[in-house]
C-alpha cells in the first residue's frame, strides 16, 4: 500500500490491471453521512469523454466494503473498491522489451524485473479512481466546516485562460468535459486536444484549484506546511511536474512592495490580493487558497519513438496503440481536487476540530 496523511491516512492500493483498485481511508470520525451519489459523481468526472478523450464501456462503480452503517461512517477504517472491467493486457506486455519513453516503464523494470507492466501496473493512474472516492468523502466532510475546494482546467497546450476565477465559476466547470471555465474556452481547448490526437501525440496543461473557508492559522509549519503537503500530495499524481502557489514564479519579478497582499478590516482581517495563494508561513491568511499544478503531455502516442530493446541490448522504436488519451488534464482536475480535499481533511484531525457528528 501507498500512504498518506497523518490522522486521517489514506493506504491506496491496486494496479492498473489487477482485480481492482482501492483504498483504506483511516481516522474519519463515526457518525458522517455519505451522499454516494456524490461521491460516484465525482468519480464519474475522472472517466475520459468522447471526442477529447478515448471512452470506456465499464462503469467505475465505487463500493464501501465496510466501515459504514446505514449510510453513515462506524468510526472504523473505511474499505473502499473500484473493480476493473475490461483489460486488455495484449497492446502492453512489448513495453516489458521496449519501455515507452517518458513512462515509469525503465526505472520500474531496472528497480523491479518483476515489475507489472500491463498498463503500467501501480505507477497507473488508474489508481486515482480510489484517490477520488475517498477525496470526494473527505469534501463532503470538509464542507461541514464550511470549507469548499474546486479545480478547473486553466490551460491546455497554448490555450490559456487569462481570467483569475472564483470557486463558483471553477464549479461550474464541471459542465464542461474539458472542465474549462467558459463556453468559448471550452472549444478552444477542445481544439487543442483533437489537433494533438490527430497527429498521434498529445498534450498538456495546468489545472488550478482554489478552497475557500479555512480560517487564519490553519495549517502548519514547515515540513507539516499546508502548501508542502498539498505539494507532496500533488507530485503523488502520476504526470504531475510542477506546482506554483499564488503567482508562483511571477513573483520573482516583483519587488516585495507589488508581492505583499496587504491586509485591510472588514468584519474581519482580509487581504486585498491573492499573490501569496493564500498561505504565509506554511498556514492560511484567511484568503483563497489558490494553486496551479503542470501537468505534463500523455507520453503514450501513437507518434514512433525512439527507446531502447532490452532483450538484445540496442536502440528501437516503439509507439503505442491501444486507448490513450490525448490529454489527461480534464480528468486530472478532480484527481487535484480530491487530493486537497484529502490533506485539508487531514489538517482539521490534527488541528482537533469539534466534532459535529453523534
Amino acid at each position: 500500500m501507498y500512504q498518506m496523511g497523518r490522522r486521517i491516512v489514506l493506504d491506496l492500493f491496486g494496479r492498473s490491471h489487477a482485480d481492482c483498485v482501492g483504498c483504506v481511508l483511516h481516522g474519519l470520525p463515526a457518525g458522517i453521512p455519505i451522499d454516494m451519489a456524490s461521491v460516484q459523481s465525482d468519480v464519474d468526472l475522472r472517466k475520459p469523454s468522447a471526442g477529447i478523450g478515448t471512452p470506456r464501456t465499464e462503469s467505475d462503480a465505487v463500493e464501501i466494503l465496510q466501515g459504514t452503517v446505514d449510510g453513515r461512517t462506524d468510526g472504523n477504517p473505511l474499505l473502499i473498491v473500484i473493480r476493473n472491467k475490461n483489460t486488455d493486457s495484449s497492446a502492453y506486455l512489448r513495453f516489458g522489451v521496449t519501455p515507452r519513453p517518458g513512462h515509469a516503464d525503465l526505472p520500474a523494470l531496472v528497480k523491479n524485473p518483476l515489475h507489472d507492466i500491463r498498463g503500467g501496473g501501480q505507477f497507473s493512474g488508474r489508481l486515482t479512481v480510489a484517490i477520488v472516492a475517498a477525496g470526494s468523502i473527505c469534501r463532503q466532510f470538509n464542507e461541514a466546516y464550511g470549507i469548499r475546494t474546486s479545480a478547473h482546467t486553466s490551460s491546455i497546450g497554448a490555450v490559456a485562460d487569462p481570467s483569475p476565477r472564483s470557486l463558483e465559476e471553477s464549479v461550474r466547470s464541471r459542465g464542461f468535459p474539458t472542465r474549462a471555465c467558459s463556453e468559448e474556452l471550452h472549444r478552444a481547448m477542445s481544439a487543442e486536444i483533437l489537433a494533438a490526437g490527430e497527429d498521434g501525440d498529445s498534450v498538456g496543461g495546468v489545472v488550478e484549484c482554489i478552497t475557500e473557508g479555512l480560517p487564519i492559522g490553519f495549517g502548519d509549519i514547515w515540513f507539516d506546511a499546508l502548501d508542502a503537503l498539498l505539494a507532496k500530495a500533488m507530485f503523488g499524481i502520476p504526470a504531475c511536474k510542477g506546482i506554483e502557489f499564488g503567482k508562483g514564479f511571477r513573483l520573482t519579478r516583483m519587488r516585495g512592495s507589488q508581492s505583499n497582499d496587504p491586509f485591510y478590516y472588514d468584519d474581519g482581517v482580509k487581504t486585498r490580493s491573492g499573490n501569496m495563494g493564500g498561505i504565509l508561513g506554511g498556514m492560511s491568511d484567511g484568503g483563497p487558497l489558490v494553486f496551479r499544478t503542470a501537468f505534463k503531455p500523455t507520453p503514450s502516442i501513437a507518434k514512433e519513438q525512439d527507446t531502447v530493446n532490452l532483450v538484445e541490448m540496442r536502440d528501437d522504436k516503439v509507439a503505442a496503440t491501444g486507448r490513450h488519451d490525448p490529454c489527461i488534464v480534464p480528468r486530472a482536475a478532480i484527481v487535484v481536487e480530491s487530493m486537497t480535499a484529502l490533506v485539508i481533511a487531514d489538517q482539521i484531525a490534527c488541528e482537533d476540530y469539534p466534532t459535529l457528528w453523534r
